[in-house]
């Protein structure tokens, strides 16, 4: 049965035109991407990308696979692969200072996001959660906070309103299986979702993702993962035949 700070936090996700959940996570221009990396975006194609795809500080020759066409500006390449411009710290002008700042901005989001006193920890102990399989949980609006890895061996869903939010803070790794999916009920969206792995993630085959992951290594979509997300990666990230949307 779950717990009444759970079931109060779940009935009000659904009950109340309040928002639920901490403090939003200010992006900043980080958000204006739906990949971002410091050392490399990747893909096998066809992958299909909707929204800008970016690398700073490395230059172009970190966007591989996406057979690129330079703009006659130099300010941005694009792909068959993404809809939407693809940017590189070795474009022209205004594009390398442009990067710079999203860079810094990504990197402030991080630190914002891992840096919240967890208020909602009762929730972590009362659905159990605390070894980090959450597959099969219904996670209402909150702070969830793992000093270990995250797996989800079966589809989870986050449940809330339009207006309530989420932040994941993981230490360690989060791992989807394959085939699995994070399920939106109630009205949540993606946008308000957060999570912030210190590890690398890896969506297996077939998985779905939903939220903005701040990765402070690699992010990984593995063959058909589809993401109603953006991916912002301290390091690289690879896609293999993947769907990302903004």
């Amino acid at each position: 049965m779950l717990s009444s700070l759970f079931t109060i936090s779940f009935l009000a996700a659904f009950g109340s035109v309040v928002a639920v959940g901490p403090a939003a996570v200010n992006l900043r221009t980080a958000g204006n991407y739906a990949i971002l990396a410091k050392s490399g975006v990747s893909t096998v194609p066809p992958s299909v990308i909707t929204g800008p795809v970016a690398v700073s500080p490395i230059a172009a020759t970190g966007l591989t696979g996406f057979s690129l066409t330079l703009d006659s500006t130099g300010q941005f390449s694009t792909s068959g692969q993404v809809v939407g411009k693809l940017f590189a710290a070795s474009y022209a002008v205004p594009t390398p200072a442009t990067l710079t700042a999203a860079i810094g901005d990504m990197g402030t989001a991080f630190t914002d996001a891992t840096g919240r006193v967890n208020p909602t920890s009762a929730i972590l102990r009362e659905v159990g959660t605390q070894t980090g399989a959450i597959g099969g949980l219904v996670l209402g609006p909150g702070l969830y906070k793992w000093t270990s890895g995250v797996s989800i061996g079966s589809d989870v869903t986050i449940a809330g309103g339009a207006t309530d939010t989420w932040i994941f803070q993981v230490s360690g790794t989060l791992t989807i299986a394959a085939a699995k999916k994070m399920v939106l009920a109630g009205g949540a969206l993606a946008k308000n979702i957060v999570w912030v792995v210190t590890g690398a993630v890896t969506a297996s085959a077939g998985s779905h993702l939903e939220g903005v992951i701040l990765g402070k290594t690699s992010i990984t979509l593995q063959t058909g993962t589809t993401a109603n997300s953006r991916l912002l990666s301290q390091t690289s990230v690879a896609l293999q035949k993947a769907t990302v949307t903004n």
